[in-house]
Protein backbone atom coordinates (compact mmCIF):
# COMPACT_ATOMS: atom_id res chain seq x y z
CA UNK A 1 0.00 0.00 0.00
CA UNK A 2 2.82 2.38 0.89
CA UNK A 3 4.56 1.58 -2.41
CA UNK A 4 1.34 2.26 -4.34
CA UNK A 5 0.85 5.62 -2.62
CA UNK A 6 4.47 6.53 -3.31
CA UNK A 7 4.06 5.72 -7.02
CA UNK A 8 0.82 7.69 -7.14
CA UNK A 9 2.50 10.72 -5.58
CA UNK A 10 5.36 10.43 -8.06
CA UNK A 11 2.92 10.34 -11.00
CA UNK A 12 1.10 13.41 -9.70
CA UNK A 13 4.39 15.23 -9.31
CA UNK A 14 5.54 14.30 -12.80
CA UNK A 15 2.28 15.32 -14.48
CA UNK A 16 2.56 18.66 -12.77
CA UNK A 17 5.74 19.36 -14.69
CA UNK A 18 4.62 21.03 -17.91
CA UNK A 19 7.83 20.02 -19.66
CA UNK A 20 6.82 16.35 -19.55
CA UNK A 21 3.39 16.81 -21.18
CA UNK A 22 3.53 17.43 -24.93
CA UNK A 23 1.43 20.34 -26.16
CA UNK A 24 -1.77 19.49 -28.05
CA UNK A 25 -1.29 18.96 -31.77
CA UNK A 26 -3.49 20.32 -34.54
CA UNK A 27 -5.23 17.61 -36.53
CA UNK A 28 -3.62 17.72 -40.01
CA UNK A 29 -6.51 15.90 -41.69
CA UNK A 30 -8.19 17.80 -44.53
CA UNK A 31 -11.58 16.92 -45.99
CA UNK A 32 -12.64 17.40 -49.61
CA UNK A 33 -15.89 17.14 -51.56
CA UNK A 34 -16.75 16.80 -55.21
CA UNK A 35 -18.30 19.97 -56.64
CA UNK A 36 -20.15 20.25 -59.92
CA UNK A 37 -20.70 23.43 -61.93
CA UNK A 38 -23.44 25.81 -60.74
CA UNK A 39 -26.79 24.14 -61.43
CA UNK A 40 -28.58 25.39 -64.55
CA UNK A 41 -32.38 25.34 -64.49
CA UNK A 42 -33.78 22.75 -66.88
CA UNK A 43 -35.60 23.98 -69.94
CA UNK A 44 -39.37 23.92 -69.53
CA UNK A 45 -41.30 21.14 -71.19
CA UNK A 46 -38.99 18.19 -70.53
CA UNK A 47 -40.87 14.90 -70.61
CA UNK A 48 -38.29 12.18 -69.91
CA UNK A 49 -38.54 10.61 -66.45
CA UNK A 50 -35.17 9.19 -65.40
CA UNK A 51 -34.33 6.92 -62.50
CA UNK A 52 -30.78 7.12 -61.17
CA UNK A 53 -29.78 3.92 -59.42
CA UNK A 54 -27.37 3.94 -56.50
CA UNK A 55 -23.82 4.51 -57.74
CA UNK A 56 -21.63 1.42 -57.43
CA UNK A 57 -17.95 1.75 -56.53
CA UNK A 58 -15.08 -0.62 -57.24
CA UNK A 59 -14.29 -2.29 -53.91
CA UNK A 60 -10.99 -0.48 -53.37
CA UNK A 61 -12.73 2.91 -53.63
CA UNK A 62 -15.01 2.23 -50.65
CA UNK A 63 -12.87 4.20 -48.24
CA UNK A 64 -13.10 7.71 -46.78
CA UNK A 65 -9.42 8.20 -47.66
CA UNK A 66 -8.46 9.67 -51.00
CA UNK A 67 -6.39 7.23 -53.02
CA UNK A 68 -3.18 7.59 -54.98
CA UNK A 69 -2.09 4.85 -57.35
CA UNK A 70 1.62 4.10 -57.72
CA UNK A 71 2.31 2.07 -60.82
CA UNK A 72 -0.20 -0.51 -61.95
CA UNK A 73 -0.84 -2.35 -58.69
CA UNK A 74 0.06 -0.26 -55.63
CA UNK A 75 -2.57 1.88 -53.90
CA UNK A 76 -1.76 4.41 -51.18
CA UNK A 77 -4.62 5.54 -48.94
CA UNK A 78 -4.10 9.10 -47.72
CA UNK A 79 -4.59 9.28 -43.94
CA UNK A 80 -4.73 13.09 -43.94
CA UNK A 81 -6.71 13.70 -47.16
CA UNK A 82 -10.23 12.34 -46.91
CA UNK A 83 -13.59 12.66 -48.61
CA UNK A 84 -16.03 14.79 -46.65
CA UNK A 85 -18.95 12.58 -47.75
CA UNK A 86 -19.16 9.02 -49.07
CA UNK A 87 -17.68 9.02 -52.56
CA UNK A 88 -20.71 7.30 -54.10
CA UNK A 89 -23.04 9.91 -52.57
CA UNK A 90 -20.94 12.79 -53.93
CA UNK A 91 -20.89 11.31 -57.43
CA UNK A 92 -24.65 10.66 -57.35
CA UNK A 93 -25.29 14.25 -56.26
CA UNK A 94 -23.45 15.71 -59.25
CA UNK A 95 -25.08 13.26 -61.68
CA UNK A 96 -28.55 14.17 -60.39
CA UNK A 97 -27.79 17.85 -60.93
CA UNK A 98 -26.48 17.24 -64.46
CA UNK A 99 -29.46 15.03 -65.42
CA UNK A 100 -31.95 17.43 -63.86
CA UNK A 101 -30.61 20.31 -65.95
CA UNK A 102 -30.63 18.35 -69.24
CA UNK A 103 -33.00 19.44 -72.01
CA UNK A 104 -35.79 16.95 -72.40
CA UNK A 105 -35.57 15.61 -68.83
CA UNK A 106 -38.64 16.34 -66.78
CA UNK A 107 -37.88 14.49 -63.54
CA UNK A 108 -34.99 12.61 -61.98
CA UNK A 109 -35.74 10.01 -59.30
CA UNK A 110 -33.07 8.61 -57.00
CA UNK A 111 -33.12 5.04 -55.71
CA UNK A 112 -35.11 3.89 -53.79
CA UNK A 113 -37.67 4.91 -56.39
CA UNK A 114 -41.12 6.12 -55.35
CA UNK A 115 -43.79 3.50 -55.95
CA UNK A 116 -46.36 6.02 -57.17
CA UNK A 117 -44.19 7.44 -59.99
CA UNK A 118 -43.46 5.86 -63.36
CA UNK A 119 -40.10 6.20 -65.12
CA UNK A 120 -39.07 5.96 -68.75
CA UNK A 121 -35.54 4.69 -68.14
CA UNK A 122 -33.08 3.88 -65.39
CA UNK A 123 -29.38 4.75 -65.29
CA UNK A 124 -26.85 2.51 -63.50
CA UNK A 125 -23.28 3.74 -63.01
CA UNK A 126 -20.27 1.77 -61.77
CA UNK A 127 -17.13 3.73 -60.92
CA UNK A 128 -14.01 1.81 -61.92
CA UNK A 129 -11.35 4.43 -61.08
CA UNK A 130 -11.43 7.68 -59.12
CA UNK A 131 -7.95 8.52 -57.83
CA UNK A 132 -4.73 10.39 -58.22
CA UNK A 133 -1.66 8.87 -59.81
CA UNK A 134 2.07 9.31 -59.58
CA UNK A 135 4.42 9.23 -62.53
CA UNK A 136 2.89 9.90 -65.93
CA UNK A 137 -0.63 11.25 -65.77
CA UNK A 138 -2.49 12.52 -62.73
CA UNK A 139 -6.21 12.39 -61.95
CA UNK A 140 -7.68 9.11 -63.19
CA UNK A 141 -11.38 8.43 -63.58
CA UNK A 142 -13.34 5.71 -65.40
CA UNK A 143 -16.89 4.35 -65.21
CA UNK A 144 -19.42 2.16 -66.98
CA UNK A 145 -22.95 3.30 -67.81
CA UNK A 146 -26.01 1.11 -68.37
CA UNK A 147 -29.31 2.66 -69.40
CA UNK A 148 -32.30 0.33 -69.28
CA UNK A 149 -36.01 0.61 -69.90
CA UNK A 150 -37.73 1.07 -66.55
CA UNK A 151 -40.66 -1.07 -67.63
CA UNK A 152 -39.02 -4.29 -68.77
CA UNK A 153 -35.32 -3.83 -67.97
CA UNK A 154 -34.35 -3.91 -71.65
CA UNK A 155 -30.85 -2.56 -72.25
CA UNK A 156 -31.03 0.72 -74.19
CA UNK A 157 -27.40 1.83 -74.03
CA UNK A 158 -24.11 0.68 -72.54
CA UNK A 159 -21.00 2.81 -72.51
CA UNK A 160 -17.56 2.91 -70.91
CA UNK A 161 -16.40 6.39 -69.97
CA UNK A 162 -12.68 7.09 -69.47
CA UNK A 163 -11.72 10.69 -68.68
CA UNK A 164 -8.47 12.03 -70.12
CA UNK A 165 -5.77 12.03 -67.44
CA UNK A 166 -5.12 15.50 -66.08
CA UNK A 167 -1.80 16.73 -64.65
CA UNK A 168 -1.52 16.64 -60.86
CA UNK A 169 1.55 17.24 -58.69
CA UNK A 170 0.84 14.44 -56.19
CA UNK A 171 0.48 16.84 -53.25
CA UNK A 172 -2.35 19.31 -53.85
CA UNK A 173 -5.41 17.27 -52.91
CA UNK A 174 -7.77 20.22 -53.35
CA UNK A 175 -6.74 20.27 -57.01
CA UNK A 176 -7.21 16.50 -57.25
CA UNK A 177 -10.76 16.87 -55.89
CA UNK A 178 -11.41 19.60 -58.47
CA UNK A 179 -10.09 17.47 -61.34
CA UNK A 180 -12.18 14.48 -60.30
CA UNK A 181 -15.22 16.75 -59.95
CA UNK A 182 -14.79 17.82 -63.58
CA UNK A 183 -14.52 14.16 -64.57
CA UNK A 184 -17.79 13.32 -62.80
CA UNK A 185 -19.52 16.22 -64.54
CA UNK A 186 -18.19 14.98 -67.90
CA UNK A 187 -19.60 11.54 -67.01
CA UNK A 188 -22.97 13.22 -66.46
CA UNK A 189 -22.78 14.81 -69.90
CA UNK A 190 -22.00 11.39 -71.39
CA UNK A 191 -25.10 9.96 -69.71
CA UNK A 192 -27.26 12.83 -71.00
CA UNK A 193 -26.02 12.19 -74.55
CA UNK A 194 -27.01 8.50 -74.27
CA UNK A 195 -30.54 9.04 -72.93
CA UNK A 196 -33.39 7.84 -75.14
CA UNK A 197 -36.06 10.26 -76.34
CA UNK A 198 -39.13 10.56 -74.20
CA UNK A 199 -42.07 8.35 -75.13
CA UNK A 200 -45.12 10.24 -76.40
CA UNK A 201 -47.67 10.75 -73.64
Amino acid sequence: MIRFLSLLALCVALTGCSGLIPPPQTDPTRYYVLAGPPPVPAAAGGQLRVGLRAVELAAYLKSPDMIVRRGANELVLQDYARWGEPLDAGIARILRERLGAAPGVGRVYAQPFPLDQTRDCDVAVTILRCEGGTGPGGARFAATIDITSAGDGRLLARRTFVAPEAAWDGRNFARLAGLLSADVDALGQEIVAALPPASPR
